[in-house]
């Protein structure tokens, strides 16, 4: 199997206008396997560029299982590739066809810069979750499975919610790059828990509040997140992020009852 790759090429920090570097270069590899994964594919690439004497291309990893979200890549324009509800290192040569250009750039976004090549800085997420996406109370000692009784809708919308992996993919396809599916599947998580609701407001709130600091955009529902997400997160998250944040802003009016302005 033949494909042609156009990959992002930049050795800077920043983003390609500040780096002034950033560039697509074109490689060809004439014999891969339609069973290799993509990033298979690309260690292929760099064991090629390192026998010629060339830099590797940089790109992010670490499972490889489809578990930890590390191998975000725009990949023909979409965020981890065409197979929907698959991350990059679980996309395999076979779904592209033989002779394929392919083009490969990492996510764009400014709350992401560019560190090298396909590698961005995602530290923004660790710095909205440490701003609440936790139980902090005391929830005392492990408690039997069945002494706090969850029905199993609020379980299962739990689950769905805390299956998120954080990998970026919904800001990389969202026009405004927007966290909020990201920032929803956190609030979504744990309101759905009792152990969660005794924290909902200050959660609801500072999560918001750290979503914004970061750079992030607003969601003006595109639907885009969902379309790309790995775990298929529903964007009734975001809608439950909304609830949550209007909540929270309404028991934080004053006694007089004046209206505190709320999110944007």
């Amino acid at each position: 199997m033949k494909v042609t790759l156009h990959i992002w090429r930049q050795s800077r920090p920043g983003t390609a206008a500040a780096a002034g570097d950033g560039r697509m270069v074109r490689y060809q590899l004439d014999q891969v396997s339609p069973d290799m994964s993509f990033l298979e594919m690309l260690d292929v690439l760099n064991e090629q560029l390192l026998q010629r004497g060339e830099d590797p291309v940089a790109f992010d990893h670490d499972c490889r299982e489809g578990i930890c979200g590390a191998c975000g890549l725009v990949i023909d324009g979409v965020p981890h590739g065409p197979e929907r509800g698959t991350t990059t290192c679980q996309l395999h040569l076979r779904s592209f066809r033989d002779g394929a250009e392919i083009w490969i750039e990492p996510f764009r976004a400014a709350a992401f810069p560019v560190l090298k090549d396909l590698v961005v800085d995602r530290s923004a997420f660790d710095r909205v979750v440490a701003a609440g996406a936790y139980i902090s109370v005391a929830t005392g000692q492990p408690q039997d499975a069945n002494c706090i009784p969850v029905g199993k809708d609020e379980a299962d919308k739990a689950f769905d919610a805390a299956t998120c992996i954080g990998c970026g993919a919904c800001v990389a396809a969202c026009k405004n790059a927007s966290a909020m599916l990201f920032v929803g599947a956190k609030v979504s998580h744990f309101v759905h828990l009792p152990q969660g609701r005794v924290e909902r407001t200050a959660r609801a709130r500072n999560l918001v509040a750290a979503m914004d600091r970061e750079g992030f955009g607003n969601c003006t529902n595109q639907y885009e997140c969902e379309a790309v997400c790995p775990k298929d997160i529903p964007v009734r998250v975001i809608a439950e992020l909304n609830r949550e944040f209007v909540r929270a802003k309404v028991l934080e009016q004053p006694a007089s009852g004046k209206r505190i302005g709320g999110h944007g």
